[in-house]
């Protein structure tokens, strides 16, 4: 996705997780939904089963924790690697 597409509509789960935690430089902006991120945070050397972010997501599924999502593309120059995003 080009950088405007991702942080306006990111469609991974855990995509959205991480710009949510974010902190937001305007101070006067009202108070915006934060996803709490819990779980333990995947190896890179050990990754787990399946999505390699179902550790993690607040959306994994029992599908998520067994079989590895294939990156799709899903137009516009966006891809994404998730069983949870229509394509």
């Amino acid at each position: 996705a080009s950088k405007q597409q991702l942080f306006r509509a990111p469609l991974h789960p855990y995509t959205e997780a991480l710009l949510a935690a974010a902190p937001k430089p305007d101070p006067e902006r009202k108070k915006v939904h934060r996803v709490v991120l819990a779980g333990d945070v995947p190896s890179p050397s050990n990754p787990p089963s399946g999505c390699r972010f179902n550790t993690r997501c607040p959306l994994a599924t029992a599908r998520c924790r067994t079989e590895d999502p294939v990156l799709r593309e899903l137009g516009q120059g966006r891809a994404a690697a998730c069983h949870l995003v229509d394509g």
